[in-house]
């Protein structure tokens, strides 16, 4: 796990290197143990790297450059299956200087060019400079677990792991907001990629590389696409038996570390059966790690314990404070982007938790997206008239029920200017739509989660454990985002995830209970968040009624009248304003700091 960053500059131009090094600097939090930065003034080019030190901890120095001095190659994450593909090297007559799989990268890219990816199992951001072709590569994961973004003026192009890698090149100064993107947000509660918060800057989008030549033209290639699945009949028997083995060969290649690793537990399904995974592989008690709080209602640590105690873990447990906001402002600084998740908050100290003991940490994300375990697909999928609604309604229809803004609220809360700025812009059309034509020849349960898959993951949830992970430099691995599980799921059927009561992850449950018990595997599902809304209506509703009334976006953007009349309603009781006004504080304490 790292940070990379760096330019390249199609007229030569050369970036100081007092601007590399404050790009550098940015991301420290991301690789507080060491630096390195292939600087080609006179090409106008340059990549880097701030490294966690996770394997080969004496050798992996980045950039790793060519014999012939002609590539170098930097990456953040991590190549789960780079012993398997360094044997194969060797076998081949491939010198291998180090046991890093940054160098497996380097030699595989030699040998096949950027086709290599194709060979690569794990989570990673890529920066390739190759002097023969006189370009620069970028190139991100099959789903987007690592975070790449990218600023192109025309004349030269700046990447970074994290947005606020970017400004130093640019003396500081960031991007205007980007409306559109800000329209977006309020269907989504996150911005959805390719958008970020500011103008002109954008993801490298999961499952693409990019390469940047001397001309204008930028050559973007999506080299992996979880729609090229077909779904099969299983039955549940072969299903199970598929599931486990590949959910075991996903955790055992994630516990390569030179490093301590542990594990995030709630005592939920996914979490449990990582855990219950990675006891079958090590010698010594899995780390494991979770928070509790006070008030019950909250508090899922007891079935974490039970988790716990099942495989005879060395489990930390921490009460935590419930009303985290005051950490607000730090949760958004490391988001650079506003997100109205409140999770972010606890994720960030169980984060802080596990990083007093180790350096990596395994997570159960990516197993609700994979097999239904949202709340909301049992919600959309057992209403009466789900399986009437033809395709084009269907689609619709499944985007209005989880948006968070439908198109009449947003017009309703728009400044009138803001509103016609934004009247021809319709998020379902230009966010949504797309991927859920590009799934349309899965059933509709696997579209609705296909849609999860292209945008939740990447906008949200991956986020998640990366930001607040990397906020105190450590690594999140996440078993379940295996490209092998990926396509498994997508070659499973809709009703193998939820079924026609609303069961949720229902051939999941069955699969796992013999590994964590009936009870771990059939408790229902607990949300890791914390009482915002009721905040809202009593002891923070004067500080929420501040922060919106004196905030410069929110003014800028909405009708007074129109915030006023959500808190008044939310405070009241008439009405459950918590996920909007949460997604409008988020955006209002980030605007203050971006932009201060």
């Amino acid at each position: 796990m790292c940070g990379i960053f760096g330019y390249w500059d199609r007229g030569h131009r050369s970036l100081s290197d007092d601007a590399l090094r404050a790009m550098a600097h940015a991301l420290v939090h991301r690789g507080p143990d060491d630096e390195g930065i292939h600087h080609q003034p006179a090409r106008g080019v340059a990549i880097g790297n701030r490294r966690l030190s996770i394997i080969d901890i004496g050798h992996g120095h980045q950039p790793f450059v060519s014999d012939d001095g002609q590539i170098a190659l930097v990456q953040n994450g991590e190549i789960f299956n780079h012993v398997e593909l360094a044997a194969e090297l060797r076998a081949q007559g491939v010198r291998l200087d180090t046991h890093s799989d940054t160098e497996v990268i380097l030699r595989l890219y030699e040998l096949e060019g950027i086709a290599c990816l194709k060979r690569l199992n794990g989570m990673f951001a890529i920066a390739i400079h190759d002097a023969r072709e006189d370009a620069l590569y970028l190139a991100r994961d099959r789903i987007g677990v690592k975070p790449l973004y990218t600023l192109d003026d025309g004349q030269r192009v700046l990447f970074g792991s994290e947005l606020k890698a970017l400004w130093p090149a640019r003396g500081g100064q960031r991007r205007p907001m980007d409306l559109e993107a800000i329209h977006h947000y309020l269907s989504f509660n996150y911005i959805p990629a390719p958008w970020t918060a500011y103008e002109g800057v954008r993801h490298v989008m999961p499952g693409t590389w990019q390469k940047f030549t001397r001309g204008q033209h930028v050559r973007t290639e999506r080299w992996w696409s979880l729609a090229s699945r077909q779904e099969q009949d299983h039955t549940f028997e072969h299903w199970s038996e598929e599931f486990m083995a590949l959910l075991d060969d996903a955790t055992r290649i994630r516990l390569r570390a030179d490093v301590p690793f542990g594990a995030f537990l709630s005592g939920g399904v996914d979490s449990s059966t990582i855990v219950g995974l990675m006891a079958r592989h090590v010698k010594e008690p899995v780390k494991t790690f979770c928070i509790g709080f006070e008030d019950p209602r909250y508090d899922e640590s007891a079935f974490a314990q039970d988790a716990a105690d099942r495989f005879g873990c060395q489990h930390t447990r921490e009460v935590a404070e419930l009303n985290m906001l005051d950490r607000w402002p730090q949760v958004l600084h490391h988001l650079d982007q506003p997100h109205g998740d409140a999770s972010f908050l606890p994720t960030l100290r169980v984060s802080e938790l596990a990083s007093k003991h180790v350096k990596v940490v395994l997570t159960g994300d990516g197993g609700d997206e994979l097999f239904a375990g949202y709340d909301k697909y049992a919600q959309f999928f057992t209403r009466n008239d789900a399986a009437a609604l033809s395709q084009a309604s269907f689609e619709r229809s499944y985007f209005d029920s989880i948006s968070l803004f439908s198109p009449e609220s947003k017009a309703a809360l728009y400044r009138p200017e803001i509103g016609r700025r934004l009247a021809g812009v319709d998020s379902f059309c230009a966010a949504a739509q797309p991927w859920l034509k590009e799934a349309a020849h899965f059933d509709r349960i696997n579209q609705a989660l296909y849609l999860d898959m292209q945008l939740l993951l990447s906008g949200n949830n991956l986020v998640k454990p990366d930001r607040m992970g990397m906020a105190v430099s450590i690594e999140a691995r996440t078993p379940f985002l295996d490209w092998r599980m990926m396509e498994f799921a997508f070659r499973s059927r809709g009703h193998t995830k939820l079924s026609r009561e609303g069961d949720k992850k229902h051939w999941f449950k069955r699969a796992a209970a013999p590994l964590i018990g009936e009870g771990l595997a059939h408790r229902k599902k607990q949300m890791f968040t914390v009482p915002v809304g009721d905040w809202f209506k009593g002891e923070l509703h004067s500080w929420l009624r501040g922060t919106l009334s004196d905030s410069e976006v929110i003014s800028e953007l909405f009708e007074p009248k129109a915030v006023q009349a959500m808190l008044d309603q939310h405070r009241d009781g008439q009405a459950n304003f918590t996920r909007e006004l949460r997604a409008l504080a988020a955006l209002a304490i980030w605007h203050r700091e971006a932009f201060a």
